[in-house]
């Protein structure tokens, strides 16, 4: 796989700008001159329960031109989209399963207790009904959605931009890919060779597809490197480092360096910053 370019992230945004603009003169430009992305992180999840069909569809009326799936593996290994591993705060799922489903796994390092959608195959996630997490946000949602697959979102994707007229493409987040491979026992690469094959199926293997996989953790990236030309995403926290190399102490705060940056884009074609950095 050649040398990919590395482009700043200032060519995406999270929100849309206002006020009269168009493709050819837009209100507010990203560093090529082009006019931001507009990503709808979790779907619309400041009003509907996040990382459903329904929140997802939300935020492409309200204009997203991406749509951003967290995913994780059923214990079938099916991805589904969550924000975590953990089913807990965001799913009905203790209404639904008794306490003995719990277990205690490692995540990033600590030590957790929860009901974890590796140990429920995709038809017991079928039972489950979406949660707000957050207290903050209105609550007349709850247990009204389902948790959809990867393969529906895409399949959400691709119909309303059909029925919109324009590409609505799709930002995939690898979630916890150590902790898959390690704590959950399903090997080295075996989410991101899953989700390729329903990638490239889906779009093509082609830079071009409107598709952005992204990552906090480094070594799964460097591996698709190697296998897609679908472009890539370095995600950088506030704080602390990448899970995968945290042994070898490697930080955030050295991936934004002048030399860690050089080496991101060997194999990472953007870099998702923290806002606070």
């Amino acid at each position: 796989m050649k040398i990919k370019s590395l482009v700043p992230l200032l060519s995406l945004a999270l929100l849309q700008a206002c006020g009269g603009s168009d493709d050819d003169n837009p209100a507010f430009k990203t560093l090529s001159g082009n006019a931001p992305l507009v990503i709808g992180h979790r779907g619309s999840s400041g009003t509907l329960p996040e990382h459903t069909l329904e929140s997802y569809k939300a935020a492409i009326e309200q204009g997203a031109d991406y749509i951003e799936p967290d995913l994780v593996l059923t214990k079938d290994g099916v991805m589904i989209a969550r924000h975590e591993p953990m089913l807990d705060g965001t799913t009905d799922v203790a209404s639904k399963f008794p306490e003995s489903r719990k277990s205690t796994r490692n995540v990033d390092g600590v030590p957790t207790t929860a009901y974890f959608a590796s140990d429920f195959t995709l038809a017991e996630i079928r039972t489950l009904r979406a949660l707000q997490a957050r207290a903050n946000r209105s609550q007349a949602y709850n247990g009204l959605f389902g948790i959809p697959t990867l393969d529906e979102v895409i399949a959400l994707a691709k119909s309303e931009g059909t029925r919109l007229g324009r590409t609505v493409g799709i930002y995939p987040e690898i979630k916890h890919s150590t902790f898959h491979a390690d704590e959950v026992r399903f090997g080295a690469n075996v989410f991101e060779d899953k989700l390729l094959t329903t990638l490239h199926t889906a779009y093509g293997n082609v830079a071009s597809a409107p598709v952005f996989i992204q990552s906090f953790e480094v070594s799964n990236l460097q591996y698709l490197n190697t296998k897609t030309n679908i472009k890539l995403v370095q995600l950088i926290d506030c704080q602390g480092g990448p899970f995968d190399l945290r042994s070898q102490g490697v930080t955030y705060a050295q991936l934004v360096t002048a030399d860690g940056l050089r080496a991101i884009g060997r194999y990472a074609d953007q870099v998702g910053f923290c806002k606070n950095v």
